[in-house]
């Protein structure tokens, strides 16, 4: 799997989501390899997208198209100032990744220790969806050696919020006690309106 991540202050919301309906409605057809993409804006205005595609080579020849090229164009206004773009193949996934009957997607950036994280995440595994039912899925984009983006997507923001408050059981505190201290320095973006493809 091949993530472009695309991140920019947002000057008009509506006309972002427009455009990515029309992208959805006009070139979607046309993007070989597309497999979906996570959009939304925070409450401060900080837009997120995230693109997946079966290959970096699919992900090239979209972004070729002179349609894509003249879409972006016009997409590119409805931001104030430099868009940042990310591109990694080094993906993970919980629960198949990503869930298009998310209500709520929060995303997470920051730094950790692979290997912790990664035992940390068997352990989440086998009691996560009793635990955290509210968790639908959860893609973790590698960005560097130490460095990534998580995108998790939840039921809806209640429910969320609930589940994080809740005790977890016996076999599951030490790791969420040493999750809690991978999660140190993170830093969150909630889309409480996500556009899903």
């Amino acid at each position: 799997m091949f993530v472009q991540i695309i991140e920019g202050k947002v000057a008009d919301a509506a006309a972002l989501r427009r455009q990515f309906d029309r992208w959805n409605d006009e070139l979607r057809p046309g993007a070989g390899g597309f497999l979906g993409s996570t959009t939304g804006v925070t409450d401060d205005g900080h837009g997120f997208a995230l693109a997946r595609f079966a290959s970096a080579a699919e992900a090239q020849a979209n972004s070729d198209r002179p349609e894509q090229g003249q879409w972006w164009a016009e997409t590119e206004k409805c931001f104030d100032g430099e868009v940042s773009f990310t591109d990694s193949e080094d993906v993970e996934t919980y629960q198949d990744g990503g869930s298009d009957d998310s209500h709520f997607v929060q995303v997470m950036k920051g730094r950790a220790d692979r290997a912790a994280l990664s035992a940390v995440d068997r352990a989440f595994e086998e009691h996560g969806p009793t635990f955290r039912p509210d968790l639908l899925g959860v893609l973790r984009v590698w960005t560097g050696t130490d460095s990534y983006v998580e995108v998790a997507y939840f039921t809806n923001e209640a429910e969320a919020r609930a589940g994080e408050a809740k005790e977890p059981p016996a076999a599951l505190r030490d790791q969420m006690a040493e999750f809690e201290q991978l999660m140190a320095g993170v830093e969150y973006l909630d889309l409480k309106d996500p556009w899903l493809l």
